[in-house]
Formats: C-alpha cells, structure tokens, sequence
C-alpha cells in the first residue's frame, strides 16, 4: 500500500531524514514515535506526496485513496462556519454522508455547531469524520490524540481501531508516547530523523533504543503483557505508586 526506502529530506542545512524505509500494508495500523524534532511529521509529508526527498524510493498503490487527520487545523473565528459546512468544503457531494461519518466518530451533536465553539477532543473527531468522507484506504493521522484528555485519548485510539477492522484500510499515525497507542497498534517505528527501532509494540517497549530516548518519559509508568482469547500477547500500561 504505502513503500519509502532509503529516505532523505534536507530542510536547509539540517537533516531532518538520514535513510528512512516505512511500509504500510492493508488493514495494519503503524505508528510513528520519536521526541519533538525526529521527523514524524516530515515524513509523513512525504508520504502524502507533499514534499519531495533529496534521494530514496516511494512507491503508493495505484490510484490509493488516502485519507488525511492533521495535527491542528487554525479556523478564523470570525468566520460564520458550521461543522457542516466545514466537512462539506472537503467533501461537496458528500450529502447524508457527513452525519454517517459524524455518528461514527462519536459527534454527531456538533452537526450543526460554529466549529469554533467545538471542544478540542470534539474538533479531533470531526478531523477524523473529515478524513473518513474519501473512503480512505490508507488513514494518515498526525498526532490524533492532540488536546485530548487521557480518557478521550483510550477512546480515540479504540475508535481508530474500530474503523481499521471495519473497513480493512491501511493507517499510519504519529504519537508521542507509546504507551498512549500499546494495544491500538501492530507495528511501532520509532524515529530520530532515521528509524531507531522498529517491530510489534511489546518489543520496542523493551529495546534499548527506544529507552534510549524515553528514559523517563512518564515516571512510575510500567509495561506489562496480556493475552487476548486467541492468544495474541499485547501490551498495556499500569502506573505505580499513585
């Protein structure tokens, strides 16, 4: 679905990219982890098309319809604009469709809302709605979970899942933290401007890369495994001392 070998980005003197590969095949949630600074968004620009690498491959399946979730979205607020009309501006035949893709995402009260007087998890999901009206195949996510409570970030990553299994698409999403997305994803990348560590979640918890950058990422935050019915192991997260 979605191939980068060897990829190199330059912003300037700086390298933001030395050597990346990134694969996203159907129906396979990756998540993309690293500090401030590593490239995440970067990267998923080139995957988008929207900016050109200094050297390596990118390969998309042909005609791949990709959904997209910005990190933010700025909307003048003197704008008169109702979420509504906000998602019909990116999907103007979308009709009837724009209240399924709202029902879906948990905000169908926000229809006829000033996207101005949204909640910021509320504005997450109506980015989310947004991205859904292309009948994505792929869904790329920058940091879906941004300005979202704790709570509302377990119910955002279940809702993605929720939309992967239902419609086998392809995503590829940035977080911060990997104990935000541990059993809402089936392959890690952890990126400081090159892949530091790749592989199942439970895995890259453990590897000394990923400590390396995150060694005190939350305090008193421990990984542990369960197994579902079919025995697949996963990770979660526990705090202690609190």
């Amino acid at each position: 679905m979605l191939f980068l070998r060897g990829v190199t980005v330059n912003l300037g003197a700086t390298r933001v990219l030395d050597n990346v590969d990134l694969a996203v095949a159907a129906g396979e949630i990756v998540t993309l982890i690293g500090p401030n600074g590593a490239g995440k968004t970067t990267l998923l620009r080139v995957a988008l098309g929207l900016l050109q690498p200094e050297c390596g491959e990118m390969r998309l399946e042909p005609k791949l319809r990709i959904g997209y979730m910005p990190q933010r979205l700025a909307v003048d607020p003197a704008l008169p604009l109702t979420v509504r009309r906000f998602l019909s501006l990116a999907a103007p035949d979308a009709g009837e469709r724009i209240e399924k893709a709202l029902a879906r995402v948990g905000a169908p009260r926000t229809l006829r809302t000033p996207i101005q007087s949204i909640s910021g998890g509320e504005m997450q999901r109506v980015l989310l709605a947004r991205a859904l009206l292309r009948d994505p195949e792929l869904l790329v996510l920058d940091e879906p979970s941004q300005g979202v409570d704790l709570a509302g970030q377990e119910e955002l990553f279940a809702l993605i899942t929720g939309i992967r299994d239902e419609r086998g698409c392809g995503v590829l999403m940035v977080s911060h933290d990997l104990h935000l997305v541990m059993s809402s994803t089936d392959r890690v990348v952890c990126l400081n401007r090159t892949v530091c560590c790749t592989g199942a979640p439970l895995a890259v918890s453990s590897d000394p890369a990923y400590l390396r950058l995150f060694p005190a990422s939350l305090p008193g935050f421990a990984l542990y495994a369960h197994r579902h019915g079919d025995g697949d192991a996963c990770a979660v997260g526990d705090r202690h001392g609190g």
